[in-house]
């Protein structure tokens, strides 16, 4: 896709305010208070079951906040585009490549009702810049690991969305796969767009993404990627971590505990 068409909404930011999540009654986040930029492109981070994607689960729409809440300001839970881990999909439906790409294009669907010949323009191209050229009628069951990450890449495109949220976009993907779908994001931040990613390759995050936020169920550390990564703070999350009580009563405790600034 072109760096230059254009986003259909400029992100703004996005306020985090005393959050709480929970599973069953039981906290799983704990009173997360923060804000993500405009056009700023972060990581989170953090030890397994930290309650990343619980995090941005919420962010999505598909998790309701126990305490707390998000605001997006003007822009809508519409104009965002999610990437969940692929273990969530199935890769047993007989679906063709470029129709799962032509999902991407959902908004113009709901009223035109057909696909146009610029939508598979549109779709067309999104397959080329994820390196996918000529898989446009392969069944999702035919591709591999890393090619199935390129066709979800190639959706998230044609939703052309100001917030893009992603969910160990790299897990399990080869060297070249990898490198191939970081230009794509780092793309989407030349582009001013908001990119929030679950990650775990801290030589990555340090590399590429400017900001960090540190989770441990609670915020450990949230701001620039050097600062938050930092070897006091890594080693405060996993302490947290071995601490963990899965059945843990409700708690009350301020919501600015741990942000850097």
């Amino acid at each position: 896709m072109s760096d230059q068409r254009p986003t259909r909404l400029a992100p703004e930011v996005i306020e985090i305010q005393n959050l709480t999540l929970a599973y069953q009654g039981h906290p799983a986040v704990h009173h997360v208070t923060g804000r993500f930029l405009p056009g700023s492109l972060t990581a989170i981070v953090g030890p397994n079951g930290a309650g990343k994607s619980t995090l941005l689960g919420a962010l999505s729409g598909q998790l309701q906040a126990a305490e707390g809440s998000i605001h997006f300001g003007r822009a809508q839970k519409c104009e965002l585009a999610y990437l969940p881990q692929q273990s969530s999909i199935d890769r047993e439906f007989p679906i063709r490549v470029v129709d799962v790409v032509l999902l991407g294009a959902w908004r113009e669907l709901k009223s035109f009702n057909r696909v146009t010949a610029l939508m598979r323009v549109h779709a067309t191209e999104a397959l080329a810049a994820v390196g996918l050229v000529g898989f446009e009628r392969r069944l999702i069951g035919e591709l591999s690991v890393g090619q199935l990450q390129r066709v979800l890449f190639a959706r998230l495109l044609m939703q052309d969305a100001p917030i893009i949220l992603l969910d160990e976009p790299f897990n399990a993907l080869d060297t070249r796969t990898a490198d191939d779908l970081l230009q794509v994001v780092l793309n989407w931040h030349r582009q001013a767009r908001t990119v929030i990613a679950v990650l775990h390759d801290m030589n990555m995050v340090l590399a590429h993404f400017p900001q960090t936020l540190l989770l441990a169920r609670e915020v450990i550390a949230w701001g620039e990627s050097a600062q938050v990564l930092a070897p006091e703070n890594l080693a405060r999350a996993r302490q947290t971590s071995e601490y963990w009580d899965e059945r843990a009563p409700w708690c009350a405790r301020p919501s600015d505990v741990g942000m850097v600034r």
